[in-house]
């Protein structure tokens, strides 16, 4: 937030801070025009913040193999949980 290093989520923002952040294998930056009064919809959500990110370079790199299956998901499961022992 600001340039600076935030540890707790709860940290307090106002209109005017810059936020830059990690979504996906993108670094985000948004500077906050106003707090909204009240949950709403996304429209109202996205009047509410100025995104600064650079512009993606490209089409983003290809899915290496297929998505894994429930069955291959328990697998990798039981060998991560075999290494932490």
């Amino acid at each position: 937030m600001n340039s600076a290093r935030v540890s707790k989520s709860s940290t307090a923002v106002k209109a005017g801070d810059t936020l830059t952040f990690v979504q996906g294998r993108q670094v985000r930056v948004v500077r906050l025009k106003d707090i909204a009064k009240r949950r709403g919809p996304a429209t109202e959500a996205q009047a509410l913040y100025e995104d600064l990110s650079p512009p993606a370079e490209g089409p983003p790199p290809p899915r290496v193999g297929a998505r894994p299956t429930k069955k291959d998901r328990r697998i990798l499961d039981g060998l991560r949980d075999r290494d932490e022992t």
